[in-house]
């Protein structure tokens, strides 16, 4: 019976390195991710999206185009919700940023992507003005700080947080500022003459605290946990735990998506670790055990 343990541990042995090797092997599925770049993407709105009677030659100008990893014009001026000038860039620096694009006269879609931020801010423990910034532009240049008052106002009672006025800024612009800031991000809109109001898609945006593009979310609601994940990864490692960082490690942002997916061969990589871990305790614990009986033997004189 002695003499199976070497064979035993030996099996165990070659688990081990089994598993270190699985761990170390390249990305299988996902490691072809770092050769591409973020996939373009156009969105023009789903569900209460775009207005059923725009025609389909406006759609061709209307859509969202990722971005990801264009820097923002910092140096864009526009107008706080109080009418004073504001820099683009007074709003980074120390935080990531979520920008939503809208215009706060818009009879349904920007309402939608504004509730639906909200709503989805609402689980998390992070806090606008405390871990992130929201800043909402307006683009259309005949809307005034007034406007943006008013619709300050409103959602950040709704949000309802303590400092949330000092975070969630409300900006409008001229058409110069607009433009530059749109066409940065991939936002295409359309002004339809004939129904006197925009076509245009839905989209929020993480920008890091340097300005840069890092996640979108489409459509009017927007997973809790894909955003918290999204600000925890654009923070610059400013924010989120051991606890987050092996989220991150298992889950990757999908921009074909505009969602968080599993990494399947992160994840199979971590459950390895988790084994190698678990198997190597088990390994010492066995050895331990053998030789304290073995040593018990002796000092019966039991062992030849």
């Amino acid at each position: 019976m002695m003499a199976s343990k070497p064979y035993r541990y030996a099996a165990f042995a070659a688990g081990l390195i089994a598993i270190a090797v699985l761990i170390a092997a390249p990305g299988g599925m996902h490691g072809q991710e770092g050769e591409r770049g973020p996939a373009v993407m156009k969105d023009i709105g789903t569900g209460p999206g775009l207005d059923a009677s725009a025609t389909p030659e406006i759609l061709k100008h209307v859509g969202i185009e990722q971005r990801i990893g264009v820097s923002l014009p910092l140096d864009l001026e526009f107008n706080d919700e109080t009418g004073a000038p504001v820099s683009l860039g007074s709003y980074f620096g120390d935080k990531p940023v979520i920008l939503t694009l809208v215009y706060y006269d818009c009879p349904m879609l920007c309402t939608e992507v504004l509730n639906g931020l909200n709503r989805s801010l609402a689980p998390l423990n992070y806090s606008i003005g405390e871990e992130f910034d929201v800043v909402t532009v307006s683009f259309d240049p005949r809307e005034s700080p007034t406007l943006a008052s008013q619709k300050k106002a409103v959602y950040t009672q709704r949000y309802g947080r303590p400092g949330t006025g000092e975070g969630w800024h409300f900006l409008t612009g001229e058409a110069p500022a607009i433009d530059a800031l749109t066409e940065s991000v991939g936002f295409n809109y359309v002004y339809d003459e004939t129904e006197g109001q925009f076509v245009h898609g839905s989209a929020i945006m993480i920008i890091s605290p340097k300005g840069t593009v890092s996640h979108y979310f489409f459509g009017i609601e927007y997973p809790s946990e894909d955003i918290r994940l999204a600000i925890i990864e654009s923070s610059e490692e400013k924010l989120g735990n051991v606890f987050d960082q092996i989220m991150l490690y298992c889950f990757n942002y999908d921009p074909e998506q505009g969602r968080y997916g599993v990494a399947i061969m992160n994840a199979m990589r971590l459950a390895g670790l988790v084994t190698l871990l678990a198997m190597g305790s088990f390994m010492v614990v066995m050895f331990k055990r053998d030789r304290r009986r073995r040593r018990e033997r002796i000092e019966r004189g039991e062992d030849a």
